[in-house]
């Protein structure tokens, strides 16, 4: 058991039976061809493990957003070929239409990839019906796309209550790794929060604070929690509005014994656009026709001593414009004495976001750090401190 709910560890003989197993299929695709498998490689210890223990594998998954009509350019058919190519196995394709009597004709250990959920109307609505549907082919229900958890969809939350359901080994781990960074963390915590806005990330500031030791804030909303300090930032990427906000989040930080870290030093350019002319400047240096599109060398050496003081590490965002060189440099410098500690054994890191899940790789640490989460929306949603209706029906279930 896990915080609750069960694993494949507790599923028992599946040996013939049907398991329905929720994935995240949903990958980037350009001229018919995948361009990032990740997602699909996420998903193999699971059906593979299902399908060498002689189960029936049929693969629920979402794919774009056809609102409730299917079209061809949104068909899992043109994934079965790659997903077969990841998973060194066959793979079978079921079209919604003759459903039943394709799945009929499955042996234990085949594999098959449904038609997109998502064509059905009901499954955003997490209609009765397409529960009902989507249950009458399988014996057994396992839900291994956190990435979807915080929908409360037909194939991520209503199948949990009609089948015998189990959480799958990406599920897990995932779930495994949330506990360990804010669940039952070992303190000091840090958390590292990056990105263009504050009101994009209101809720997970307001909830970090009451969790962490150590709340770092980067990339434009920093900007933002600067001008409320008063500090002039120019041109800079900021909510002036969300100042009396960003005021809260702070003294709601010192009540609860958080500190939060903002630049000292900045890098800032008149112009945003890669490999302009820069200036490195403390932050009250900033002019008014300049722009802060990342933090500066001396802060990122300030809040690298900070994480070697610390336990635990939650990152979600880059500390500046890390798409546009240089302003990729202090997000790749942190990632890397994040990624070093990590590797030492004195800190276990847990990362999420899209955004952040790039920022790594571009350091080259992805792999180093204690957990990456691809998940985007139900990793937001989880800092936010939310409850996510896939994971609570596996606990209920």
């Amino acid at each position: 058991m896990v915080r609750g709910f069960k694993t494949l560890d507790d599923i028992g003989e599946v040996s013939g039976k049907r398991v329905l197993v929720r994935e995240d299929l949903n990958v980037p695709m350009a001229d018919g061809q995948v361009t990032d498998d990740t997602r699909l490689r996420a998903t193999l210890a699971t059906v593979t493990e299902l399908a060498d223990r002689d189960a029936i594998v049929l693969v629920l998954a979402h794919f774009g957003r056809p609102d409730g009509v299917p079209s061809p350019g949104m068909s899992l058919a043109q994934i079965v070929r790659p997903y077969a190519q990841v998973l060194g196995r066959p793979v079978r394709y079921i079209d919604w239409e003759g459903d039943t009597a394709a799945v009929a004709t499955l042996l234990p250990g085949d594999i098959a990839v449904l038609e997109n959920t998502r064509f059905f109307g009901g499954e955003e609505k997490n209609d009765p019906a397409v529960v009902e549907r989507f249950a009458a082919l399988g014996d057994l229900y396992v839900n291994d796309a956190f990435s979807a958890a915080h929908r409360a969809h037909a194939s991520t939350e209503g199948l949990a209550h009609r089948l015998p359901a189990f959480a799958g080994r990406a599920m897990e781990a995932e779930l495994d790794a949330l506990e360990k960074a804010l669940g039952d963390p070992e303190h000091p915590v840090a958390a590292v929060v990056g990105g263009a806005k504050v009101s994009t990330k209101l809720d997970v500031l307001k909830h970090l604070v009451g969790r962490v030791d150590h709340l770092i804030i980067g990339g434009g909303m920093a900007n933002t929690f600067l001008a409320a300090r008063g500090v002039g930032v120019g041109k800079s990427l900021c909510e002036h509005d969300l100042a009396g906000t960003a005021e809260e989040i702070m003294a709601a930080a010192d009540r609860a014994g958080c500190t939060v870290h903002l630049p000292y030093d900045v890098v800032v350019a008149t112009e945003f656009r890669a490999n302009p002319p820069t200036r490195t400047v403390n932050v009250h240096e900033v002019a008014a026709d300049e722009m802060i599109l990342d933090v500066g060398p001396a802060a990122v050496e300030a809040l690298g001593d900070v994480l070697k003081t610390c336990r635990t590490l939650v990152w979600n965002g880059p500390l500046g414009a890390f798409e546009t060189p240089p302003f990729d440099a202090a997000t790749v410098a942190l990632a890397r004495t994040a990624a070093a500690l990590t590797k030492e054994g004195g800190l276990t890191s847990v990362a999420g976001g899209g955004d952040t899940v790039a920022a790594l790789n571009q350091a080259g640490v992805a792999d180093d750090f204690t957990f990456v989460s691809t998940a985007g929306g139900a990793f937001l949603e989880w800092m936010e401190g939310r409850e996510l209706p896939g994971v609570a029906a596996l606990a209920s279930g």
